[in-house]
């Protein structure tokens, strides 16, 4: 047995011997607000009673439960509170004559965030461009707590943390950049930081992710036996790419299981690396029902608070080699789609996606595979939950996707229109492809770009004996140089990378 998995569970089986909260309910941390209501829990002695007192001011709110005589947690779900803050929160535990009390204090009430992934979402606010203006900047936002989880994995399902690498803090340079690819992950930070610019209420984030991670080890074993791969056989060599835990739900059993007795309002996600590597033409699969999985395990961890089909944002892989030497990246790209192409779709409901195909970074020190602009990608997220999470409908979080495709055979030329107006940054021969057989993979040529108009592109096609049969765009790993793709729209978001086969989209029109 590994001795963190060891030393995790001799944790979780002598919790009961002391009275206290779970591990990650402590001074400073954010409770979810109303319409949600809280829930705090503990560990205890069986069958003794448990009194939870909520102070602010002059406000006291008292829960009670008994906990039972065959179990050592206690579970206490309080009443909706708006959002703000400070409160104090005492517990005492009653056992025949003796009373034992525990206490956090400095809590706020506001939306709470998890944030969860690979090395891309690990990467500290000292990794990124601006580091120094981002770190010095952090005292301006006392009231975005974070959190991080510590590097835990185990075989079996874990009740609470195994260990906590930052237990919840108000915001210093010191924590936001405590060491490389440590903590606190710069994506989670900034998304956070633009959710309470625009809301102007507590956050609070928990960072929970671990680089070199395929989907497998974030996933239950239910989630895996879903897709059929409960038994996978880990053929990959360990990599760059794939360097972290890569066991079956190890990670889900140790750094997110704890989490689901507490109220959130909901999840951000960093990953696909890895999985470039490890059951590539499974993550159509994977993804979605790691969400499913998720989103039904805090609702009934939470008591129904959480809500079950909380907001799940996630960002589309960013580019790795110039040279491209297989096509699976652009095929994780899509198949974090459920291969759709954009979000949310029929199978990815109240979803919202940052594409970051146009921030490559080769001059990374951390590799290519590392891009350090981490706000432009926390930027477009954040978009995606004001519109997603938040119901602001007038935001616009993505770009450009196509409507209709209409093929002109007499001038030879392709017009594509899209579902809103268009910005064409430069006239592209290479980004869009076109296949003129229906095998599987078969063989794409360049489409060159000849004009655009308000909502439309024009291409001039290849020659295709017996008629065009797929098209597709940014289909590489590294598809266009920083902020120079085709096709945004005037919110400076980049269209994101589709492919679609004539034979079985209904929008291909042949004139």
């Amino acid at each position: 047995m590994e001795t963190s998995l060891l030393f995790t569970l001799l944790l979780t089986c002598a919790a009961g011997a002391k009275f206290r909260f779970a591990s990650y309910y402590a001074d400073h941390m954010v409770l979810q607000k109303e319409p949600s209501r809280a829930i705090i829990w503990g560990f205890g002695e069986p069958g003794s009673k448990v009194m939870l007192t909520l102070f602010q001011n002059n406000s006291v709110v008292t829960k009670t439960v008994q906990i039972e005589e065959n179990s050592e947690t206690w579970k206490i779900m309080l009443d909706p509170v708006a959002q703000g803050g400070p409160y104090t929160i005492e517990a005492h535990q009653y056992i025949e004559e003796e009373i034992l009390n525990i206490s956090i204090k400095d809590i706020y009430f506001g939306d709470v965030w998890i944030c969860s992934g690979q090395s891309n979402m690990e990467m500290t606010v000292s990794q990124i461009f601006n580091a120094s203006k981002e770190m010095e900047d952090a005292p301006k936002y006392p009231l975005v707590r974070i959190f991080s989880t510590a590097l835990i994995q185990s075989e079996v399902e874990l009740q609470d943390l195994g260990d906590i690498n930052l237990q919840w803090s108000i915001p210093t340079p010191r924590n936001l950049g405590h060491g490389d690819f440590s903590y606190f992950s710069a994506v989670c930070w900034l998304f956070g930081r633009y959710l309470f610019e625009k809301l102007k209420y507590p956050i609070g984030l928990i960072h929970s992710s671990w680089g070199g991670t395929p989907i497998e080890a974030w996933s239950s074993k239910k989630t895996l036996i879903e897709c059929g791969l409960l038994e996978y056989i880990e053929r990959s060599r360990p990599s760059y790419l794939d360097a972290g835990p890569r066991k079956p739900s190890v990670l889900w059993n140790a750094m997110i299981r704890p989490f689901i007795n507490m109220t959130i309002q909901g999840v951000i996600w960093y990953q696909g690396e890895a999985n470039t590597l490890i059951n590539t033409d499974m993550y159509n699969c994977t993804f979605p029902a790691l969400i499913d999985n998720w989103r039904k395990a805090f609702h009934e961890g939470s008591d129904g608070q959480t809500n079950q089909q909380f907001p799940f944002g996630f960002v589309q892989l960013c580019t790795y080699l110039h040279v491209q030497i297989n096509d699976k990246f652009p095929r994780i790209r899509w198949h974090q789609t459920a291969d759709y192409g954009y979000v949310p779709n029929k199978r990815m409901s109240n979803t919202f996606m940052a594409v970051t195909i146009d921030l490559g970074d080769n001059e990374s020190p951390y590799g290519s595979i590392h891009p350090r602009d981490k706000r432009t990608v926390a930027y477009r997220l954040h978009l995606g939950a004001l519109a997603v999470a938040y119901g602001e409908k007038s935001i616009i979080f993505q770009g450009p996707y196509p409507q209709k495709v209409q093929v002109n055979v007499t001038h030879g030329l392709l017009n594509i229109t899209f579902n809103e107006c268009i910005q064409l940054r430069h006239m592209d021969n290479k980004t869009f492809e076109v296949s003129c057989s229906n095998q599987r993979p078969g063989k794409w040529e360049p489409a060159s770009i000849v004009s655009s108009s308000y909502s439309s592109v024009i291409l001039q096609k290849p020659t295709c004996p017996d008629g065009i049969k797929g098209l597709r765009y940014a289909w590489s790993e590294w598809p266009c140089e920083y902020k120079q793709c085709p096709i945004y729209n005037p919110q400076d978001l980049p269209a994101p990378p589709f492919i679609t086969f004539s034979l079985n989209n209904p929008a291909w029109i042949l004139l």
